[in-house]
């Protein structure tokens, strides 16, 4: 059964609980493609992204096991704003189209929708042009801060200097056709999860994928 070509761009700030969401989506019968899975399996051993990168930065970030050694990178791409460019142009087209691919295949298998993991989506501008519609999840900055403090041990500091560099608050909600709060616990996230799929099944149902 051919599925549709209705995609959602589900995105949000660090400790937004973009994961969680994804994850509610999915067992819901969603198919999910996250960006940041795709960028790992480029970069990992044997990834198609690993020879360009060697080839423009050479062997300095390239770990023992021949994947890209991202504390090297990062550190690279800090000190260097043309390094950043650099890599972002062999990443992001190749991330964007494996990613299309993916949301292609499990439409056309008979997903009913696909849900788009991009976290700069709204940072990026051109992934708006290719989602039907936008969910950010959405918290207070404190509880952004909180929550990556708690999961992953960072000093508030580098959270705020992580946060600076992605889109505001605001900025996320001005472009979302949908918001999934995310202040409160788990399960009330899963309600909204929910109430949203049964919005875009309906949605999807107007979009049948053709040919």
């Amino acid at each position: 059964m051919a599925g549709s070509n209705f995609i959602v761009g589900l995105t949000g700030g660090i400790g937004s609980g973009k994961s969680a969401a994804a994850a509610f989506f999915g067992e819901l019968g969603a198919a999910v493609v996250d960006t940041d899975v795709v960028a790992h399996e480029l970069t990992a051993p044997g990834g198609a992204a690993m020879a360009a990168i060697h080839g423009a930065f050479g062997a300095v970030v390239i770990a023992e096991n021949g994947a890209l050694d991202r504390a090297a990178m990062r550190r690279l791409v800090f000190s260097d704003a043309a390094a950043k460019v650099r890599l972002e142009s062999i990443l992001h087209p190749l991330i964007r189209d494996e990613s299309q691919l993916r949301c292609d295949r499990d439409l056309a298998l008979g997903a009913p929708y696909a849900v788009l993991v991009v976290p700069l989506l709204v940072e990026s501008g051109t992934y708006r042009n290719r989602v039907s519609r936008v969910a950010v999840v959405d918290c207070a900055e404190s509880t952004q801060i909180a929550r990556v403090m708690a999961r992953n041990g960072l000093a508030r500091e580098e959270i705020l200097r992580i946060m600076a560099t992605q889109a505001t608050r605001a900025e996320r909600l001005a472009a979302a056709d949908d918001t999934l709060n995310n202040d409160g616990d788990i399960s009330g996230l899963q309600a909204r999860v929910t109430e949203l799929h049964r919005k875009y099944l309906i949605l999807a149902a107007k979009n049948p994928l053709t040919g």
